[in-house]
């Protein structure tokens, strides 16, 4: 009897599952300062890259008769068929406000049809110190706890969004799987 391969996804949807599933958080991923992109962020960004993802900058506007102003919306770091994610490594609460403020925006215009949001569960972050033992780290700014309840507070309304928590089963190091060593 032949098995059914279960069901088919889009393209997009399948190059974040892909990202998603080949990301390893490896230490110099965090410890070295990215600039404004961390190198977890660039591996997500690069990944999707090689397949067709694109940052995106949507010029909007408002019109009332002859009058037009413009009304810009924050960059988005990848875009492709009307999906944005957003890797949000070591941005501050406000920062939530701001992207989720964007999803709705993109959304309510129709350049967007879901945002992905993939961040810090909040294991990953109690747990850097007893991670890499020694490292000194501050606790993240962002986490999962932080976002959720902006999420059920309205943010974003009326966007989907499918928000993704890295934990510490993701994390490596030179000397293997955390797991192991802790």
């Amino acid at each position: 009897m032949k098995r059914h391969p279960g069901p088919r996804l889009s393209r997009p949807v399948r190059d974040i599952i892909d990202v998603l599933t080949s990301f390893r958080l490896k230490r110099e991923r965090i410890e070295v300062a990215g600039g404004n992109k961390s190198r977890g962020s660039a591996f997500i960004g690069g990944f999707l890259a090689t397949r067709g993802w694109r940052a995106r900058r949507f010029r909007t506007a408002i019109a009332v008769d002859d009058l037009r102003k413009e009304s810009p919306t924050r960059k988005a770091d990848c875009f492709k068929h009307g999906i944005g994610p957003e890797i949000e490594w070591s941005n501050k609460g406000p920062f939530y406000d701001r992207d989720l403020e964007n999803f709705r925006l993109l959304i309510d215009l129709g350049a967007l049809s879901a945002g992905v949001i993939a961040i810090r569960a909040d294991e990953l972050g109690q747990s850097f110190r007893l991670l890499w033992r020694g490292w000194s780290h501050d606790e993240p700014a962002t986490s999962m706890p932080k976002l959720l309840p902006r999420i059920a507070g309205g943010g974003g309304a009326g966007c989907p969004l499918s928000v993704f928590g890295i934990t510490k089963a993701l994390c490596l190091d030179t000397g293997g799987p955390v797991e192991q060593r802790v």
